[in-house]
């Protein structure tokens, strides 16, 4: 769908082909760099204005701004002075967020690496930056909350907000809003609900996330909801303890979308376990054709809070050369 979108000069908002075709980008701190690479590649090969939505998840929501503004701007993930400014890790020791996503958006991106907010709010491909609802605790499109320059960095900033590491929640429309992977940190769930029919999907985390049966959270994650989240609603703190056994559905899932193409039947499972095993549709009712890029066994591994220039070049390299080579035809 990309290839015949790109060959024919597909212009989003003029299209007739009657399908709906999104980008999610998946975050992650600083292992976003990887999927940032993976976003600059999209560019190079010409296959932007192929989409009709851009879906950002934390970082993949910054990845997915700067694709709509100034794409080269993505290699700011791998300069050492862009992790500098985000990463502090004594912030901790001085009351403030290791992660400091207010510096990230309102004063880096307006001085040495500007972006181009306006260019996103006037892009014909919808930016839809995803975020956690503080008192329901579900995964929420912000793009209804965000009219002006200013409500973006707002939006961008909310995405964002890990608890703990990144400070306190945002607010933006009258509500508060966390980081969006603790509902939904791989964005491809709200783009089906909104009638996509095609999600190409970047991936930033190399292996799969895998919970044994019967285990419950992590003890961090304990400890975070009883100390950290302790005054949020008993909502939120549901969705963020529930978040890896999400992330490992999610990937389940994805691989399985992957396996099976769309245009196959599928028969109805016989038991509840293996309905919830089944992809996804779309809004429509249709099975849904999503294919994930993910960063190959040989990439580096990329910590949520890394700084080291030549690995997080070597990440974003990694990136891009998965998505060309995910768009390389297989030798016969």
């Amino acid at each position: 769908m990309l290839a015949a979108r790109a060959r024919a000069g597909s212009l989003p908002g003029e299209r007739g082909d009657g399908f709906r075709v999104a980008l999610a980008v998946e975050g992650g701190g600083m292992r976003g760099t990887i999927s940032a690479g993976m976003a600059l590649a999209l560019d190079e090969l010409g296959l932007v204005h192929a989409f009709d939505a851009v879906y950002g998840a934390s970082a993949g929501a910054i990845t997915g701004a700067w694709l709509l503004s100034r794409p080269q701007g993505l290699r700011g993930w791998a300069e050492p002075a862009y992790a500098r400014a985000f990463i502090r890790r004594s912030g901790l020791l001085r009351g403030r967020p290791v992660a400091d996503v207010r510096a990230l958006i309102e004063e880096l991106y307006q001085t040495s690496f500007p972006m181009d907010f306006a260019a996103v709010l006037a892009s014909p491909i919808e930016f839809h930056p995803l975020a956690t609802d503080a008192a329901t605790g579900e995964s929420t499109d912000l793009r209804p909350l965000v009219g002006t320059p200013a409500e973006l960095r707002l939006a961008l900033r909310a995405s964002a907000a890990l608890p703990l590491l990144a400070g306190p929640p945002v607010g933006l429309g009258g509500r508060r809003f966390y980081d969006a992977g603790l509902a939904e940190s791989v964005p491809y769930r709200t783009a089906l609900a909104q009638g996509a029919t095609h999600v190409l999907v970047l991936r930033s985390r190399r292996d799969p996330v895998s919970v044994p049966d019967g285990r419950g959270p992590a003890r961090p994650a304990r400890l975070l909801a009883r100390t950290t989240l302790r005054r949020e609603s008993p909502a939120l703190r549901a969705t963020f303890l529930a978040r890896a056994a999400r992330l490992a559905a999610d990937d389940r899932r994805l691989a399985e979308y992957q396996s099976v193409s769309p245009s196959q039947p599928r028969a109805l499972p016989a038991s509840p376990s293996q309905q919830r095993a089944l992809p996804a549709t779309s809004a429509s009712g249709a099975p849904a054709a999503i294919f994930s890029i993910r960063p190959p066994a040989s990439s580096p591994e990329v910590s949520r809070l890394a700084t080291d220039g030549r690995l997080l070049r070597a990440a974003f390299e990694s990136g891009r050369a998965a998505t060309h080579t995910a768009f390389t035809p297989s030798a016969p």
